[in-house]
């Protein structure tokens, strides 16, 4: 035997002690246990699957002593080790067979720490399945015999229309997927499913004490229909016409979303004028109480039972004084609109009117034998006051502030400024016809 035979030798051994390794040796799956409720008709070497696909098989059923199953699993190489926060669900591979479930894994995160060899899955992260059989036997006799009636009727009613129930069989999907989100939804608010119920649970009580009344509303509802029956005539013509109707609505629906878009700037507009109106009205609430005896009396001197006692009647029997009345309203109407730029002249000088009302009165307040009389004084300023000064004024100004022209003077100038210039009235606008230069001489 030469040496390049023996060299060949030892190294297919060596090639052969890896392979055998490889085959024989080595621990190629890593064992966990998991703990469920109940064993849900597994058996040994059912799947343990992640995402549909099988990553190990179940190698052990044990009862604990309260009553639960541990199972323990082994999972291939690749597949672990699991991680914190991994949860098992059983599942069945269809409605058929005995032996037909599995074991479906849900991985925890890869940053969440690893499980070690043997770690226990506790039945707070697995869930069990319900079975038929279970659900049945949480019903009562007549229940179950109930529930039968309903399957029975529900196979006479398909009788002779399998076509059409293969037809709506396409809709079976989105119905599921829809009461699937709807699940979903009412478990992630428990709280509010369950204010749901007790306020169902109230209203279902609140009809079974009214159930006599209840009772007449479904009779009533029923002539309602035999009428509406009764009518199919009337009833087919008023459908005939109802898509011109809808059309035409339709119109005026979408004129009305111009119309809102253009609402939408009166409303931003209104905003800063209503941020008090809550306040206003909370005002006008005391107001609005007090008014109401106002209101009815007013209600009834226009409108009561009887004849010849209202404002309604008069009107109707005066047709005469209605067509007087007509210009006479106008005419007034008119008075006003050309009497309110006076009136906003005038209003600014109110204190000065009652003012002079006041000192008038107080001046005439004496009296003799022929009654009230009154002292009337030339007043001609001779001197200013200024800087604690007596200065002569000229004789050409010792009469200005006692024109008998026509002066426009502004409000509050019948006396001298005040100090504080609380007088000498001038409005914000600058729309007063005064020449606030006109002041009376003196301090």
């Amino acid at each position: 035997m030469t040496a390049g035979r023996v060299a060949v030798g030892s190294g297919l051994l060596v090639v052969l002690a890896v392979v055998a390794v490889m085959l024989l040796g080595g621990d190629d799956v890593t064992t966990y246990k998991l703990r469920f409720q109940n064993a849900g008709q597994l058996v040994n070497d059912d799947d343990v699957q992640i995402g549909g696909r099988r990553i190990g098989a179940i190698r052990d059923i044990q009862l604990t002593d309260d009553n639960q199953a541990d199972i323990t699993i082994e999972v291939e190489k690749g597949f672990a080790p699991l991680h914190a926060g991994t949860t098992g669900i059983i599942r069945a591979t269809s409605l058929s067979g005995i032996a037909n479930r599995y074991i479906a894994l849900t991985p925890g995160a890869n940053s969440a720490p690893e499980l070690p060899e043997g770690s226990l899955l506790k039945s707070e992260q697995t869930t069990a399945p319900v079975d038929l059989d279970q659900l049945f036997n949480t019903l009562d006799a007549k229940t179950r015999k109930s529930l039968q009636q309903v399957v029975q009727g529900s196979a006479t009613q398909y009788q002779g229309r399998g076509k059409e129930a293969n037809v709506s069989a396409k809709y079976f999907n989105p119905a599921l997927s829809t009461t699937q989100r709807l699940v979903n939804e009412i478990t992630n608010d428990q709280k509010v499913f369950t204010e749901f119920l007790v306020s169902s649970s109230k209203v279902v009580t609140t009809l079974a004490e009214r159930r006599t009344e209840l009772s007449s509303l479904v009779g009533n509802a029923n002539q309602t229909m035999a009428a509406l029956g009764d009518e199919r005539e009337s009833l087919e013509r008023s459908l005939s016409v109802l898509p011109g109707t809808l059309r035409r609505a339709n119109t005026t629906f979408v004129n009305l979303r111009s119309t809102l878009d253009d609402l939408d700037v009166l409303v931003d507009e209104s905003k800063p004028a209503t941020k008090d109106l809550a306040k206003l009205l909370t005002r006008l609430r005391p107001l609005v109480a007090d008014a109401r005896p106002t209101i009815k009396d007013l209600r009834l001197l226009i409108r009561r039972p009887g004849e010849g006692n209202d404002l309604v009647e008069l009107v109707r029997k005066a047709p005469r004084l209605q067509r007087v009345a007509a210009p006479a309203l106008k005419n007034g109407i008119e008075a006003f609109e050309k009497s309110t730029p006076v009136l906003e002249f005038i209003r600014p000088y109110t204190p000065d009117l009652v003012g002079w009302l006041r000192d008038f009165g107080q001046g005439a307040s004496n009296y003799d034998a022929n009654g009230h009389f009154a002292r009337i004084q030339p007043i001609v300023n001779q001197f200013s006051f200024t800087n604690n000064v007596l200065n002569p004024i000229p004789p050409s100004a010792q009469l200005d502030g006692l024109q008998t022209r026509v002066v426009r003077r502004c409000p509050g100038t019948a006396s001298q400024v005040r100090p504080d210039n609380s007088n000498n009235w001038r409005d914000s606008d600058g729309k007063l016809d005064c020449d606030p230069t006109l002041v009376p001489p003196g301090p």
